[in-house]
């Protein structure tokens, strides 16, 4: 049976923006979703019946990781890169 294991990779210089006026620290280099998910957010989006949504297809496909980012709507989270300062919200019922 193989073992799997956590290659050793190189970060890029540390970044802090908001999620919903939560400062989370990233790096450059990672997407957006993979720095919510490692953050522990539980929803990056709601539906119109309430329901959370988190990524589903990680390749920009399906828009279930759509946030808001600096005041544009539909953001795909898997498809864009932290920026140090960046403001990002839960998009709702779109």
């Amino acid at each position: 049976m193989v073992k799997a294991r956590r290659l050793d990779a190189g970060r890029g210089r540390k970044v802090t923006f908001s999620f919903d006026g939560r400062s989370i620290d990233s790096y450059e280099g990672e997407t957006l979703a993979t720095a919510l998910l490692a953050a522990g957010v539980a929803a990056f989006s709601v539906t119109r019946a309430g329901q959370p949504r988190l990524p589903f297809c990680n390749m920009g496909t399906c828009f279930d990781c759509a946030v808001r980012v600096d005041g544009q709507d539909l953001v795909r989270a898997c498809l864009t890169d932290v920026r140090d300062g960046m403001q990002v919200e839960r998009q709702e019922g779109k």
